[in-house]
């Protein structure tokens, strides 16, 4: 063994000691180099992202089970139950649950159960957003055999429940459609701009009728719960709670006995029935044909059947209630109060009427063809003559006539809960007919309009609302549906007219009845009652549009009623006036018992008439 090295020897264990020296240096600074990026992206992680990775893990961690608040009932004015919630199932999913691997598998089945396009299912996802803590909605009203076929796959439908859902449901159907209206799902418009106000995908809302003028009172409030879960989806323990808040009960003024009896009196026709409170305006009754069932639209999806149904040619969807008509010779109460107001004609004025009436070169026919000798206004009331009228018209002028078809109502909204649904009508003047036909406005407008002709456009509403002026003594009234606050007072206005000119109305109305045009009402089974009817044209080739209004009793009058047939033919007296015969004959057979009593020998249907408006 050498005792000494040689210096090449010594040499190469030096090259190898720096070698290493720097090797270790290498290491130590990757090393440190290393740890100071971790450190760097952990204070990243921690101080800069740290609260929206928290959210995230958390959003992980806990969900949100929301609870639907039960939406208020409907009640009549007694208490009868007209619209309230029944609780069939429904499919949720868990967005968070489904990732790409999971949803192949999961929505084809979903699909094949539930009759729901894959598609359909996404986009309801892509709106709730991949990191929704919310169940979401897939499927509503689902049958015990798609709970039976879900339960049984249940092992590769993660992330999908079953829970007990709150639906809307009208016990009676068709029969109050137009004025309850329908709930339904949100659509994608809707919910823009409804998430101010707390609607969420999947919500269903008031979208007619008494449930969209109330939304607000009958939603009520939502609650949940916060449930953690573990990494599995499966609930460990529950975090927080808030009980869904009830929507608030409705009681409106819709009798249903009355409602009944409307819908069968207006029957095959196409039309609408309105019975008022003339003391306040209170609606009653209305109904309008053709209608729908306002409970398809509970449905997840309509059937091409349901769709037919409510989108028909004759559009069953719209109030004819609220949509506007020619009000024909009922406008002659208007007529009679602005010939008596303007002081142009008297109480006791006596007119000559003729077979028919030139004026400016144009021919106005009565409507029977012969006259009615000389005629004051009750008998001119009552006999409904038209040539009586255009002299009166003609008297009083078009702007006296129009400011006055104004003060009663017409050609403004009534004001009642349905602003969206309801139709101004029209009562022409000047303004108007240069702007539509570019032509001044001539007498023979104006004569048109003295029997409810020409471009004359009114409601039944507005209608019923003008008979209840000569009933209540000379007021307007307001029509509500929310029985709450019923001070006759508040519901009304004076059109300050004079004591003789409702006098004359009063007794031209009641002999309408009792020797006019409306003597089907003459009968016992109804307390004495006071109206008028209306036949106007509908066009070339079309069938005339019928009407009839009444209130009784004639003294202290208590209902209002007026029916409308849209294209029905023949005579309102004959055709409308038994409708409103049966509307009144179920208020006072209902109302007092035993007092109106139907002889053997009485026949509602086929009572005497004259012929004619």
């Amino acid at each position: 063994m050498a005792l000494f090295s040689s210096p090449l020897s010594n040499s190469k264990k030096d090259t190898r000691t720096v070698g290493r020296g720097i090797q270790s240096i290498f290491l130590i600074g990757f090393t440190l180099l290393t740890l100071v990026g971790i450190e760097a992206r952990l204070a990243y992680l921690q101080i800069v992202e740290g609260s929206q990775l928290r959210k995230r893990a958390e959003s992980n961690r806990v969900r949100t089970i929301l609870k639907q608040p039960e939406r208020g009932n409907i009640f009549d004015r007694n208490g009868k139950l007209l619209a309230t919630t029944r609780y069939p199932h429904s499919v949720y999913l868990w967005p968070l649950a489904h990732t790409k691997p999971s949803w192949s598998v999961v929505a084809p089945r979903l699909s094949k159960i539930l009759g729901i396009s894959q598609e359909e299912m996404e986009k309801k996802l892509d709106a709730a957003g991949a990191n929704s803590s919310s169940l979401i909605r897939i499927a509503r009203d689902v049958s015990e055999a798609q709970i039976t076929a879900l339960k049984e796959y249940e092992s590769e439908l993660k992330g999908v429940e079953i829970n007990a859902d709150a639906v809307r449901y009208y016990p009676h159907g068709q029969e109050l459609a137009h004025v309850l209206g329908y709930t339904r799902e949100l659509t994608p418009e809707q919910l823009k701009d409804k998430q101010k106000e707390g609607y969420r995908l999947g919500d269903v809302i008031g979208q007619m009728g008494i449930e969209k003028a109330y939304e607000t009172t009958l939603r009520g409030e939502w609650g949940g719960q916060q449930v953690e879960v573990d990494g599995a989806g499966r609930p460990i323990r529950i975090l927080g709670e808030k009980q869904a808040k009830a929507g608030k009960d409705l009681h409106l003024t819709i009798d249903w006995e009355l409602q009944k009896a409307a819908d069968k009196a207006l029957g095959k026709y196409q039309g609408a029935i309105v019975a008022l409170d003339p003391r306040n305006g209170a609606v009653l009754a209305m109904v309008s044909h053709p209608d729908f069932d306002p409970n398809i639209f509970s449905k997840q999806k309509l059937s091409e059947k349901d769709w037919e149904s409510v989108q028909g040619k004759d559009h069953p969807l719209v109030n004819r209630a609220l949509s506007a008509f020619p009000p024909a010779s009922t406008f002659k109460i208007v007529t009679t109060t602005a010939g008596l107001e303007s002081g142009k004609f008297s109480p006791g004025t006596v007119l000559q009427t003729y077979g028919s009436l030139t004026v400016g070169g144009v021919t106005f026919g009565e409507w029977n063809h012969a006259g009615f000798g000389p005629l004051g206004f009750p008998r001119a009331i009552a006999m409904s003559s038209d040539t009586f009228f255009y002299q009166v018209g003609k008297g009083v002028g078009g702007p006296t006539l129009i400011a006055w078809a104004q003060k009663y109502g017409f050609g403004q909204k009534t004001g009642i809960e349905f602003p969206s649904e309801e139709t101004k009508g029209l009562v022409p003047d000047e303004n108007w007919k240069q702007k539509a036909w570019k032509i001044p406005w001539t007498v023979g407008d104006t004569i048109n309009m003295s029997i409810g002709q020409g471009a004359l456009q009114v409601t039944p509403l507005q209608s019923a609302i003008m008979f209840s002026v000569p009933a209540n003594g000379g007021y307007r009234v307001k029509p509500h549906f929310l029985k709450d606050n019923e001070e006759a007072k508040s519901w009304r206005e004076s059109l300050n007219m004079k004591p003789s000119t409702i006098n004359v109305l009063r007794d031209g109305l009641r002999k309408v009845i009792t020797e006019g045009t409306g003597k089907r009402l003459n009968l016992p089974t109804i307390a004495p009652a006071s109206g008028k009817s209306g036949t106007a044209e509908a066009g070339v080739g079309r069938p005339n549009h019928t009407w009839f209004g009444a209130y009784a009793p004639s003294d202290r009058p208590e209902i209002t009623v007026v029916a409308f047939g849209e294209n029905s033919g023949d005579h309102g007296g004959t055709v409308c006036g038994p409708m409103v015969l049966q509307v009144l004959e179920a208020y006072f057979q209902h109302k007092y018992p035993g007092k109106y009593q139907k002889p053997e020998s009485a026949n509602s249907q086929n009572g005497s008439a004259v012929n004619g408006d």
